[in-house]
């Protein structure tokens, strides 16, 4: 992972919630400089770091944020929403059943052609070839397992396995709000 000194490309800003967490670790809560410059006007977020840019309008003149913190606190404790990405996330990127880490599909435990449905419960990742090997068939009937039990993981559960990947850079001003062992390059 690199830190930057200087704006990474786009001038995004990093978002926190109105505790001063990160609303998301992966991906990484960054917004646009556009949408923070909105957010600012409609008094959404307070500002908390910026850059060394100024953008200026005929009529005003603003250094963009770097780091800003919603006003109104977003509950973390919602249950997280099924999707491809959670999902993947949950099984950190790997097929349940062999640990590949590329090709990936989710895979029904209990088959669709069987009566299971689309639920935490009953979704694992798998790598295409494994999947394919499976088949129809229960796992128990396949002679494959899955390496973790299916459930519904916590937004807090989410959250703690984003931070196993940190993105490939991070802006200096944004190292206070983050809790990965980050290495500063040279």
């Amino acid at each position: 992972m690199q830190v930057l000194t200087h704006p990474p490309s786009g001038w995004p800003a990093l978002v926190l919630n109105a505790d001063f967490r990160p609303l998301s670790y992966y991906p990484l809560s960054l917004w646009p400089w556009q949408e923070v410059v909105k957010a600012v006007f409609q008094d959404r977020v307070d500002v908390v770091s910026t850059y060394d840019k100024v953008i200026r309008s005929p009529s005003c003149e603003f250094v963009l944020p770097s780091v800003v913190s919603l006003k109104a606190f977003i509950d973390q404790d919602r249950p997280p929403a099924f999707t491809r990405f959670n999902l993947f996330l949950r099984d950190g990127f790997a097929c349940q059943y062999c640990g590949a880490r590329q090709e990936l599909t989710f895979d029904h435990i209990i088959p669709r052609s069987r009566g299971g449905r689309t639920t935490w419960e009953n979704i694992v990742t798998a790598c295409a070839p494994c999947n394919l090997r499976k088949g129809g068939r229960t796992p128990h009937e396949a002679g494959m397992h899955p390496g973790k039990h299916a459930r519904r993981p916590s937004m807090y559960e989410l959250q703690d396995l984003g931070r196993r990947f940190p993105p490939h850079y991070l802006h200096q001003s944004w190292l206070d709000y983050l809790y990965w062992d980050i290495e500063l390059e040279p």
